[in-house]
């Protein structure tokens, strides 16, 4: 009897490894020394810091995992795990600097598995940050065929005058909600529940929801990866733009995560008018009969990364978002309170 009888093809390892070596790489900054394959990555800090501070955030992807599986399409839900966490980390001001993941499974299916490391990759591009390793585990009985789990971990570095902690909010700031692309991955237990309890098939086409892409399927749709935010918004710190708070909108929308921005004697009101909701959200209140309350309470709703900025600069941050092709809206004004939000559906 040796390992492979039990269910691990070491070998199998070896070659998913060298792989994605390339995929690895094509994600490296300077900073990085080595390659993959050690027991531990190493990042050299970027110089220029006066009090470096690093920030770090993990994540994963939930069950949209469920969704990528049955249908057999494995390089998105990648991307959505890097945005999970270089999102959070953003939120500080933080640049994200590199990404580590762990992809377990029952069995290494090498082509499914490629697919999902490249969605990693593809992720870590688009943050600026670097895959600089990772652990990949075979465990059989404990998923079953055709099943793995994700999780990321991601680190990254801020100036620590500049970090933002809330205390720089005040009264009359404008939040300017950057538009999502779509469910992101958040709320999935609810979407399969409304899926599965209408008897609809993923590859349904409603008809509202094809817009400009007639035969677009429901599958599809969600399966669209989470917008990463890094770039834009470190790029409109870097133009000048006096951003005071961010959030990232996930699980619980913006009742849960907004507040979480923001001083204990200050709250924000926010006008549920003010943008656009993409359509998915509106089909799924209907095929579920999910009250609107609870929507914003699940859901991001079409926004999904917050930025706080002073009343004289909303327009011009507005407008600046836009020319770097990420819709923007002025959607509330920060007022004085006790950290709360309100303006929202209430049940």
């Amino acid at each position: 009897m040796d390992y492979r009888d039990a269910g691990v093809d070491i070998e199998a390892g070896r070659a998913f490894v060298e792989g994605i070596r390339n995929l690895v790489a094509s994600t490296h900054r300077k900073e990085v020394l080595g390659g993959l394959g050690g027991f531990s990555g190493c990042f050299e800090l970027p110089v220029g810091y006066r009090e470096p501070v690093l920030v770090s955030g993990t994540d994963g992807v939930g069950t949209k995992l469920k969704l990528a599986q049955q249908l057999n399409r494995h390089d998105t839900v990648g991307i959505d795990l890097v945005a999970m966490c270089v999102n959070d980390v953003l939120t500080v001001g933080a640049e994200p600097l590199y990404f580590l993941d762990y992809l377990a499974s029952g069995k290494l299916e090498r082509q499914q598995l490629t697919e999902v490391v490249a969605g990693i990759a593809t992720g870590c591009k688009l943050a600026g940050c670097a895959l600089l390793g990772g652990e990949t585990a075979e465990m059989p009985g404990f998923y079953q065929p055709g099943e793995y789990d994700l999780a990321g971990f991601c680190v990254g570095i801020a100036e620590k005058t500049q970090m933002l902690d809330g205390s720089q909010v005040e009264a009359g700031d404008i939040a300017i909600g950057l538009g999502s692309s779509g469910v992101h991955s958040n709320g999935f237990s609810l979407v399969r529940k409304i899926v599965s309890d209408g008897n609809f098939s993923w590859d349904y086409c409603p008809e509202a929801l094809s817009g400009n892409s007639p035969g677009i399927n429901l599958g599809e749709i969600l399966l669209t990866p989470t917008q990463i935010y890094v770039k834009p918004v470190l790029a409109a710190i870097n133009a000048g733009l006096s951003i005071r708070g961010m959030a990232h909108i996930t699980g619980g929308g913006l009742p849960e995560n907004l507040p979480r921005c923001l001083p204990e004697d200050k709250s924000i009101s926010i006008d549920p008018s003010s943008w656009p909701v993409p359509a998915i959200f509106d089909w799924l209140a209907e095929a579920g009969r999910v009250s609107l309350p609870e929507m914003f309470n699940t859901f991001n709703m079409g926004i999904g990364f917050v930025v706080l900025v002073p009343p004289n600069q909303a327009e011009q941050t507005i407008k600046w978002f836009a020319s770097q092709d990420m819709p923007a809206y002025a959607i509330g004004e920060v007022v004085e309170g006790t950290g709360g939000i309100f303006g929202l559906p209430q049940g």
